[in-house]
């Protein structure tokens, strides 16, 4: 990341007004002063995306003013057009993957260690269960014995944990909590069963450490919000049982391309474009038989068996805010614990692109005291 950066301040979080944005079952997010990192300029925002900044007067699609100052500054240089980026390769298409693959891969450890030094993380590259991961631990930091596992996006087949560290080390910095990020095996190298073993086999270790599950929470964004409910549900039927909490960011819940937004904001949609970007990853990961199975589209899970306490952020400018709607109501019919949290005008995972907006800070605050409230001390 780069462009110019400003010096530490605390900025005091104001508790949401009851019931805006906010469906479920957990506690509101009370007024706390936290401290945060330099904010990055807003071409590293539109790096997250892999495009160059917005230069011209007028974004690409609609800013809202019913968004933060600062918000509204950031997203002009992240709304740009998806169809001006190049298609996936076919889901068999080894070399083509990989080439993507490494070009993200080396954009993505770029922006991590620049994340690395203003988040003031420590990272420890490590083996546990057999499964690659980046041990991520805040500044000055005790072990309470909670530990987050993360779960990275990348529509199952981009980055690896040590490429999305502006993710995963910013959970680390705002929640004060030793994270733990996994590097599963990318399609199409791997498929669906193998993936959520080698995820699970990562909690399994974390347990034989002395983490019991009631201490570990799971966490992913995109792609990696689908995986962080999909483990969950494959390690409660295989009786291992359940972490204390799951925490998904834009998660992507069903392979069919059938919900509501998945086709009205679908030309709002400034991250990719189904057919194009998301389908052939799709593919790669899963073939379509199984698509409906619920360990690959956790739409179609049967959530009266139980499920951890849920909190589900999502942002009104995504076609995948029918996923998280389904998903929560799947969740909470059932009997289960699900907080739903909406954010106007945001994108698909808003939070490191507007991390030093309101919207951006509210947002990790209500992840911090979600897990501060689940979590067995």
């Amino acid at each position: 990341m780069s462009g110019s950066l400003r010096g530490r301040k605390s900025i005091r979080v104001p508790a949401p007004a009851a019931g805006v944005g906010v469906f479920g079952c957990s506690a509101p997010v009370g007024h706390t002063t936290h401290s945060y990192p330099p904010a990055a300029a807003n071409t590293a925002a539109a790096a997250l995306l892999g495009r160059k900044a917005n230069n011209s007067a007028k974004p690409w699609a609609y800013v809202p003013d019913t968004i933060s100052r600062e918000a509204q500054e950031i997203l002009p240089n992240v709304l740009g057009d998806p169809a001006t980026m190049r298609s996936r390769p076919a889901p068999d298409d080894l070399a083509g993957w990989e080439k993507v693959q490494a070009g993200f891969e080396a954009i993505g450890k770029q922006r991590s260690e620049q994340a690395a030094k203003e988040y003031q993380i420590t990272l420890t590259p490590k083996t546990l269960g057999g499964t690659e991961v980046v041990d991520i631990r805040p500044k000055d930091w005790k072990d309470n014995g909670q530990v987050v596992v993360y779960i990275h996006g990348g529509t199952w087949a981009l980055f690896t944990a040590q490429s999305s560290i502006e993710r995963s080390g910013l959970v680390a910095y705002r929640t004060g909590l030793r994270v733990v990020s996994v590097t599963y095996t990318r399609p199409p190298k791997a498929k669906w069963p193998q993936v959520t073993d080698e995820i699970i086999a990562v909690v399994k270790e974390l347990t034989k450490e002395g983490y019991p599950l009631g201490k570990v929470a799971i966490m992913g964004d995109s792609s990696g919000g689908n995986l962080a409910a999909a483990v969950t549900l494959k390690m409660r039927d295989l009786g291992i049982g359940m972490p204390a909490a799951v925490v998904m960011w834009s998660p992507c819940v069903d392979f069919a391309n059938t919900a509501d937004t998945r086709h009205t904001l679908r030309d709002a949609e400034p991250s990719f474009i189904y057919e194009l970007h998301v389908k052939t990853a799709m593919l790669a990961y899963a073939d379509p038989k199984d698509w409906k199975n619920p360990y690959v589209s956790p739409a179609y899970a049967d959530f009266t068996k139980g499920f951890p306490p849920a909190l589900i952020q999502v942002g009104t400018r995504e076609t995948l805010l029918s996923d998280s709607v389904r998903l929560f109501q799947a969740i909470e019919v059932a009997g289960g614990c699900a907080k739903l949290d909406v954010y106007e005008g945001m994108i698909h995972v808003f939070q490191p692109y507007v991390a030093e907006a309101p919207e951006g800070k509210l947002a990790l605050a209500k992840v911090k005291a979600f897990l501060d409230q689940h979590l067995e001390k």
